[in-house]
């Protein structure tokens, strides 16, 4: 994956979570016009579990902001009962700031942050409706590359699709 640098230089990255990122990552997800609220609810119900509990949640967040506001954000974590797995659970980029490297620098540091924490695999799942192709695209050029499929898995003809790359 080639390496992006952030531009202008005010964007800036924290992967401290506040309670203020319970709005910018709604506002966020619902922006995409891919998620559901049900599926909305559970990005911010993410951001609740680490307010909460912090590193003990096992949820861990990268965001980039501009003049504090928040662009993007990646949530991941361990996978339970593996010992280098984690999950890419969430990546989005407000619609009004896609397609301007954010996508790609939030994969590359959320790589970097699982590394530190020993991960070795990280996984990625999305839907294979055909909303979903340029999501699936974008994790190709990122380097993951297609390891599993469950047919029907969210619902008639919308499978589940399973990336993975080593880090």
């Amino acid at each position: 994956m080639k390496q992006v640098t952030l531009n202008p230089p005010s964007l800036t990255i924290r992967e401290e979570v506040r309670p203020e990122d319970r709005i910018a990552v709604r506002d966020i997800v619902e922006s995409t016009g891919f998620f559901s609220a049900a599926e909305a609810d559970v990005a911010v119900e993410l951001v609740d579990e680490r307010l909460a509990k912090g590193p003990s949640s096992g949820y861990y967040f990268v965001f980039i902001e501009n003049e504090g506001q928040v662009l993007g954000y990646a949530c991941f974590g361990p996978i339970a009962c593996t010992v280098h797995s984690f999950d890419l659970y969430w990546i989005a980029v407000h619609r009004d700031q896609q397609r301007m490297g954010l996508g790609l620098k939030l994969v590359e540091l959320s790589e970097q942050a699982i590394r530190r924490m020993g991960g070795r695999r990280v996984y990625i799942e999305t839907s294979g409706r055909e909303q979903y192709k340029p999501t699936r695209g974008f994790y190709e050029r990122c380097g993951y590359h297609e390891d599993a499929v469950m047919t029907d898995f969210y619902d008639e003809g919308d499978d589940k699709v399973v990336y993975v790359r080593k880090v």
